[in-house]
């Protein structure tokens, strides 16, 4: 009853300030929402306890809302419904979900940041309703991390040419991208650390012209890299940690705008026989600690 009372307190409160940021819990505590003003509401962030979490209606009146963040604290992915309400926020500019499954995904045009944070992806990214190229056609970062379902990148992802970051970390079960891949061309970051279960890298990955930062660190099924990747004109950043038995093509000699390699002892001797033709890299060795202390 306290807690009810003083959440009832902040609404009434916020219904005099013109809120821009709003923070509730989920429908656990019966409240009445009817007080607040959900148009002046700019940033939501939801916090669930849940099993089965519907959005409200009334969300469909947030009409100035620009982020939503929505985080379930229970041990397993809660299951959003009502996500097709959010299409009609036309100033919706980032979504981040965290222990969330999404049945499947609404057209959001205006949508510029997505991030899945151990999330399950498999309903919307190959069962669902909508491509993600047509439900988020202006994407310019996604991110998705420790979503362990996750076993090939949405159809369509290719078609966001609008996309300047892509990370996919984590994501053990990741075993491919997509062939073409390299139709993203305004991309100037890709991560795929620590993806142990990726195989292989698409021949037209020498297409991203604009990519500067790689990092395929822990890719440890990884055996080779294509010819086509020497392509990559203004690489300037590369993490190959762990990649001792990575292959490198001879085609890395071209990589002349490469500043930084940062990588393993083991990694660094297959570049070392390519340094002298390419004079401006320089090979990072990160010394690690390993400190037992914590044990007693």
């Amino acid at each position: 009853m306290l807690l009810k009372n003083l959440l009832q307190s902040v609404i009434h409160s916020f219904s005099a300030i013109d809120p821009v940021c709003f923070t509730f819990a989920d429908e656990t505590c019966a409240l009445d929402w009817s007080q607040m003003q959900p148009a002046q509401v700019e940033v939501l962030i939801l916090n669930l306890h849940t099993k089965q979490y519907s959005l409200p209606e009334w969300i469909t009146k947030m009409s100035k809302l620009k982020v939503l963040i929505i985080t379930n604290y229970s041990v397993h992915p809660s299951e959003l419904t009502n996500f097709e309400l959010l299409g009609s926020l036309q100033n919706l500019e980032r979504i981040r979900l965290e222990r969330i499954s999404v049945p499947s995904f609404a057209k959001l045009k205006n949508l510029k940041k997505l991030s899945l944070y151990m999330c399950n992806t498999r309903l919307a990214f190959e069962k669902g309703s909508i491509l993600i190229s047509d439900a988020f056609p202006n994407l310019e970062e996604l991110n998705i991390d420790y979503c362990k379902d996750l076993v090939i990148l949405p159809t369509g992802i290719s078609d966001i040419i609008s996309l300047k970051k892509l990370s996919v970390t984590n994501c053990h079960k990741l075993s491919s991208l997509p062939e073409d891949i390299g139709k993203l061309e305004k991309l100037e970051l890709l991560s795929l650390g620590s993806c142990t279960d990726l195989e292989a890298i698409p021949t037209s990955i020498g297409k991203l012209l604009n990519l500067r930062h790689l990092d395929i660190s822990n890719c440890i099924s990884l055996s080779s890299l294509p010819e086509e990747f020497g392509n990559l004109c203004n690489l300037k950043n590369l993490y190959m940690a762990s990649c001792a038995s990575i292959e490198l093509p001879f085609s890395v000699v071209n990589l002349q705008n490469l500043k930084t390699i940062t990588c393993d002892e083991e990694t660094a001797a297959s570049w070392e026989d390519f340094q002298p033709m390419l004079p401006n890299m320089k090979i990072e060795v990160p010394h690690v600690d390993v400190n037992l202390n914590w044990l007693q």
